[in-house]
């Protein structure tokens, strides 16, 4: 297939586009090449800011694709400046949504296609839910050939999967254990998650390019294993080859205490329990299965980025916002005993 992604080069889209490479297929990224990536030589760089649309439309004049799919769509807006730009250019649209867009509270937690999307705690989400709005107006009223994608909490070897952290990403955590820190977890850590490696979902998400039972379609990809936050930090701890020194605070003491955004991450998202049901997946993908475990990944994982400076960016003020939350836990304890 002739693929084009806009994007393509973060976390979901290093491992979609390295898979497509070795496969053959001819892949299309379109990009700043800012960032530095890891891809097999064989794809085709078109170097170039996707918002300056008329540069877009000219490097694109003489190409038609099979598939077009957009990594970094965020807001309805982008859309329409896709729309413009490939609605006579493409088989087939791609849009990477997210499944924290279902509804928050949720009514069941076991989510699927069919689960509704509301979350009014994350403007991210809202954002997003709009965006699918507008395509699938866009296939009602017109057939534009559109499939909709939402990624759960999808990870690959450059950053452990957590429910808190700052802005830096995940070192901060990982370095706060190795040091004998405690790690702040969101509840009581009893919740349950899925996480999903990026290779696992490449491979879904592979397997609804160029499938006509696709088009029209939102689909989730996930894992279909689920966890505890609990199990998540001690694999972790476990990786790092220390104790685990957890200490739980409510998400919603969190979210208000915060100097970051954790509001929606963590009650748009994270603190709700959720068990993915893959059904309508592995109808359109038969042969998809997600087969690396949270606990092998994530050692992986760990082992990667400790061999890896370049992953260990610091983040003090994320460090001392744990240890003041933490002293401020030791005092309201020492007031009842």
């Amino acid at each position: 297939m002739k693929i084009l992604f806009i994007g393509g080069t973060g976390t979901i889209s290093t491992a979609i586009s390295k898979q497509l490479i070795d496969q053959g297929h001819e892949l299309y990224l379109l990009n700043r090449g800012n960032r530095n990536i890891s891809l097999p030589e064989g794809y085709i760089e078109i170097r170039c800011d996707v918002n300056d649309e008329e540069v877009v439309a000219e490097k694109i004049k003489d190409l038609d694709f099979d598939v077009v799919a957009d990594f970094i769509a965020f807001v309805p807006e982008q859309l329409e400046r896709d729309y413009r730009l490939f609605k006579n250019k493409t088989k087939q649209f791609v849009f990477i949504s997210s499944a924290s867009a279902y509804q928050k509270p949720l009514a069941d937690y076991r989510v699927n296609e069919g689960t509704p999307l509301a979350n009014p705690y994350w403007q991210y989400s809202r954002d997003k839910i709009a965006c699918e709005d507008y395509l699938m107006k866009l296939y009602r009223d017109e057939g534009f050939p559109i499939t909709i994608v939402r990624p759960s909490h999808t990870y690959d070897e450059r950053s452990v999967p957590l429910g808190v952290h700052g802005p830096n990403g995940s070192w901060s955590v990982l370095k706060r254990m190795l040091e004998g820190k405690p790690a702040i977890i969101h509840g009581d850590g009893t919740s349950l998650w899925t996480l999903t490696h990026s290779s696992d979902f490449a491979k879904g998400f592979i397997g609804l390019l160029g499938n006509i039972h696709a088009i029209g379609e939102a689909v989730q990809i996930t894992s279909d294993e689920t966890v505890t936050w609990n199990q998540i930090y001690q694999t972790i701890a476990d990786g790092l080859g220390v104790e685990l020194n957890a200490v739980h605070f409510s998400s919603e003491f969190l979210a208000s205490c915060s100097d970051y955004d954790l509001k929606g991450g963590l009650i748009g998202d994270k603190a709700s329990s959720v068990a993915f049901d893959n059904t309508k997946l592995k109808r359109l993908v038969p042969e998809f299965v997600a087969k690396i475990r949270m606990d092998q990944g994530i050692k992986e994982t760990v082992k990667y980025i400790l061999a890896h400076p370049e992953c260990q960016k610091e983040d003090l003020e994320f460090d001392k916002w744990c240890d003041k939350l933490i002293e401020v836990r030791k005092k309201a304890l020492d007031m009842f005993n």
